[in-house]
């Protein structure tokens, strides 16, 4: 058997990839994988269309149903462009913080999980941890989905799951779903006192982000729906963060290209919002196509993060109100892979230590407080899977 690591130590460990999601993890998995199999525990991999990139799984303790996931995701966003006090992939302590990117979201909470794994088969539980790393959160929770279809067909059905987004401890039962439309738009190059005569792929796009202003102004002007109602905003919000296009100023621009990124409450329907917007899409297109038949606007669906839907007496939910003696829950308007595991038949819900509001920000960290209150969480839930 390996020598005990405190959550502590991995979380060091863990911190020291710089496992930015533009880079491979394989490092990072490497090193999850061998501490593994130090504690006896086999994993598995799933490997994304690269190779460069995995997520990782593992069942601790009997091959039994009713078990615990615990699921982090193991990327990171970039520390370009930030002012750091520290170096962001070394943990530094200082006045009762753990500075480093990741220490938050959500390495802190990957560590907890792993320091798990010996106590868990020490202490002899009777139902299994299952450990699910992914790859690729935060750009669009892509390396979730494949590895939750491998654990659907491998793993004894666990009864709950847990994503360990910093939530202070707190119990969340409820996030907005996500889906991304990476759209390019095609236009004709023309001088631009010809512009009659060519198609501006930039002021064509325009016509597309006023229809999203629009939509934004209808949501908001509406009464919001039960469901919708706990959220900051209550409603379902487009936006379009980055947009790329154009050649110079006087010529009408021959391409353009942006995400057009929708947050959904729950109860929405993606396929209503697909359909919507590849409405007005189709409607732009065909007004360039008629001075250019040549133009066009191309749209990939990018990303698709389902929502996390409130579980009527879910087991989640209880498991965790149980271990953390919360009795309120709260609601968040950021998307999680707690989504994608209900809709593949698990009862899940959010519940990690730290503070959403240091996530991806410069000198980023996790109080010890709430590092050591994960601690005392992960012995709980040990207690827990012990008992018949």
């Amino acid at each position: 058997m390996g020598r005990h690591l405190s959550a502590r130590e991995i979380m060091e460990k863990l911190v020291s990839f710089p496992t930015v999601s533009r880079e491979s993890n394989l490092a990072l998995i490497d090193w999850v994988e061998d501490y593994l199999a130090s504690h006896g525990v086999s994993a598995t991999r799933v490997m994304d269309e690269t190779g460069k990139k995995a997520s990782l799984y593992a069942n601790v303790g009997p091959e039994v149903e009713g078990g615990v996931v615990l699921s982090g995701h193991t990327d990171v966003v970039p520390v370009d462009g930030q002012e750091w006090a520290t170096d962001p992939f070394e943990v530094v302590e200082r006045d009762g913080r753990l500075y480093g990117r990741g220490t938050c979201d959500m390495k802190g909470f990957d560590a907890l999980a792993l320091a798990a794994v010996p106590l868990a088969l020490e202490a002899g539980i009777r139902r299994p941890i299952q450990i699910a790393l992914s790859y690729d959160e935060e750009v669009g929770c892509l390396g979730a989905p494949p590895m939750i279809d491998e654990m659907v067909r491998h793993l004894p059905r666990a009864s709950a799951a847990i994503i360990g987004e910093p939530s202070m401890m707190r119990v969340v039962n409820s996030h907005k779903g996500g889906i991304g439309f990476a759209t390019h738009l095609h236009g004709f190059e023309i001088h631009s006192s010809l512009l009659h005569q060519g198609v501006s792929a930039v002021m064509e796009a325009g016509r597309l982000l006023q229809w999203a202003n629009e939509r934004n102004a209808e949501n908001m002007a509406k009464p919001p729906s039960e469901l919708a109602a706990p959220f900051e905003p209550p409603f379902t919000t487009l936006h379009v963060g980055v947009i790329e296009g154009g050649t110079a100023h006087n010529i009408t621009a021959r391409d353009c290209a942006f995400v057009m990124a929708m947050r959904c409450v729950p109860g929405e329907s993606f396929d209503d919002w697909r359909a919507a917007y590849m409405g007005k899409v189709a409607e732009v297109e065909a007004g360039m196509k008629a001075v250019r038949p040549e133009t066009g606007i191309e749209v990939v669906e990018k990303f698709n993060v389902p929502a996390l839907q409130p579980e009527q007496d879910g087991a989640a939910e209880t498991l965790v109100r149980q271990l953390t003696g919360e009795n309120g829950t709260e609601v968040v308007s950021y998307g999680t892979e707690a989504g994608q595991f209900q809709e593949r038949g698990y009862s899940a819900i959010i519940c990690g230590p730290g503070n959403i509001a240091q996530a991806h920000q410069p000198n980023e960290f996790i109080s010890i407080e709430q590092f050591q209150a994960g601690e005392q969480f992960m012995r709980r839930l040990i207690d827990h899977l012990t008992k018949e």
